[in-house]
């Protein structure tokens, strides 16, 4: 009874409001012009950028009622200060995201200045000395809240976006990845993490039905950089850090492909006349890239489409998730 009282309603306004901004922000992006070409259409339309706005605007409405029901019904404060810290390191990251953005995805932030303000997203956990320092059985101290926080925050929200570049892929992505670390809060006993993390799969669920193919809207750096902060700040507050970073698979195999193209080769395909999508370098340098080979391998046709492409990703991230599960669980 308490948990039905407590999740439903905070996940259904989540849902809702996203469901309802977006339309608001397309249309005015549109109109100011702050939109981006669709990089796998033939016509290379132009596509409203930083979409992902909506969807920070109804998950913090949610969370906040959460926060509301907590306080004013339930008299407590429980885990009050944690929530407080995990909204200070999103906002801190999605502030980041929004200059990406406005800068544009060519030229942004340089790597090191984004690095550099990353690490300030990191300071509300460091202070509030969440975690547990012994992994693996060795006590870290204070190397874990001075040094594997940041490090963890950092790398999850700087690397979440390295896979990306086609309709509806950062969002499904993260549906996936946030929707199984709130099933490991549940089964853990992390219940304020898991209606936290269920307000944002709320929310992403209702911003894919605009950003899937073909989309109507981007998410932007405000919302890649939120999401791997947000996988990063569960990861430690929940104390589940192996599972997450198994979950996390997927990303740490496109950075090594990223590396091998030195950061500067991107995940996008070649357009085809006929829609297709065969590969932009003689070489693989993202998942994207392995997407494309095996499908035209696995194919009659020998084509890939950009549709396929998320959903063969998508498939290895539950993939990975299901072994997670049975690894962990």
């Amino acid at each position: 009874m308490f948990l039905g009282i407590l999740f439903i309603p905070m996940i259904l306004l989540s849902f809702l409001i996203t469901l309802l901004v977006t339309p608001v922000w397309i249309r005015r992006a549109r109109k100011e012009k702050l939109t981006g070409k669709d990089m796998h259409k033939r016509n290379k339309v132009q596509i409203p950028e930083s979409g992902g706005i909506a969807v920070l605007v109804g998950f913090i409405i949610g969370v906040f009622l959460y926060i509301s029901v907590k306080t004013f019904f339930f008299g407590t404060e429980v885990n009050l200060i944690n929530i407080l810290g995990l909204l200070c390191v999103l906002f801190f990251a999605a502030i980041v995201g929004l200059f990406d953005d406005l800068l544009g995805w060519k030229r942004g932030l340089k790597n090191s200045t984004r690095l550099l303000l990353l690490l300030f997203a990191a300071i509300p956990l460091m202070a509030l000395n969440e975690g547990t320092s012994n992994i693996l059985g060795i006590d870290f101290g204070l190397i874990y809240p001075l040094i594997l926080v940041p490090i963890a925050i950092i790398g999850t929200t700087a690397t979440f976006n390295f896979l990306g570049g086609y309709n509806g892929l950062e969002t499904s992505q993260g549906i996936l990845i946030i929707g199984a670390l709130s099933v490991v809060t549940f089964v853990t006993g992390s219940l304020w993490l898991t209606v936290i993390s269920a307000c944002m799969v709320a929310s992403l669920i209702a911003f894919y039905l605009f950003n899937k193919y073909p989309a109507k809207v981007f998410p932007g750096d405000i919302m890649t950089y939120t999401i791997g902060a947000l996988i990063g700040a569960i990861a430690i507050m929940g104390n589940m850090e192996k599972i997450a970073v198994f979950f996390f698979i997927p990303y740490i195999l496109e950075v090594v492909l990223k590396l091998r193209g030195k950061l500067e080769k991107q995940s996008f395909g070649k357009v085809q006349k006929d829609g297709s999508i065969e590969l932009m370098y003689p070489k693989i340098y993202s998942l994207t890239h392995v997407a494309i080979v095996f499908l035209k391998k696995i194919k009659p046709s020998h084509k890939a489409y950009e549709w396929e492409i998320p959903l063969m990703i998508n498939l290895f991230q539950i993939a990975v998730i299901i072994i997670g599960f049975i690894l962990f669980l």
